[in-house]
Parts: C-alpha cells; structure tokens; sequence
C-alpha cells in the first residue's frame, strides 16, 4: 500500500480496511487481521493499526471481543456507505463541481456524458 501524504495514514488504513469489507473479502462477523499482521503486511507501525481499528470502532464499523481480536459489524457495509456517502458530499462533490467550473463544463454536458457513461457500463 502507498501512502498519500495529504491524509493521516491511520485514515488511509481504514479506507483500505472497508474497502475489504465493501468487497465481501472481509464478512459481516468474520474476525480480521490481527493489530500486528496488518502492521507487517502494510509496514507501518502497529501503534498506527490500533489508531485505525479504536477509530473504526468509534463509527460502528468493527468491534472488539477482549483477548480474541476485532470482528466485523453486522451493519457495516451500510454504515461505510454512510460515511463514504457523507464524505462524498461534503468534500468530493463541492471539489468536482468547482472543477467543472474551471473546465467550463456545464449541467447539462455533464448531464450527457454521465447518461453515456451509464449506457455503457450496462
């Protein structure tokens, strides 16, 4: 995994973790990696994984059983679309459209282009 520097790298390791389970290789109640493996796997120090799992616990997405490890949320993957949904909102979208402005795209190209991207994509 590369590392961005514009975003805490403990943010960067939660995207990576929903991302798993977004895609279904990490399942509602399975248990995940461990602290220490994904540390190794993604060489960053293990302070840096437990940020990013107390974080993910705070939104609902994994849980902590003591002694045994963190699992997956049963409402997980809603509760990452939730959160990608809002952040889409708020950040993405206001940059999208600002650069739109720049290019002078309007609605309406847009509009067209986004029906054809649609069409093809089935």
């Amino acid at each position: 995994m590369e590392f961005k520097e514009k975003q805490a790298i403990y943010l960067q390791i939660a995207d990576y973790v929903c991302d798993q389970i977004i895609t279904k290789k990490w399942r509602a109640s399975e248990k995940i990696v461990s602290i220490r493996e994904l540390a190794v796997n993604l060489a960053v120090n293990p302070n840096t994984v437990l940020r990013t799992y107390e974080h993910l616990q705070q939104q609902g997405v994994i849980f902590n059983k003591r002694g045994i490890g963190y699992f997956v949320n049963e409402t997980a993957p809603e509760k990452i679309r939730e959160i990608r949904r809002q952040r889409f909102f708020a950040y993405d979208l206001p940059e999208f459209i600002k650069k739109m402005e720049q290019l002078g795209i309007s609605a309406n190209e847009l509009k067209l282009s986004l029906n054809s991207s649609f069409k093809e994509r089935g």
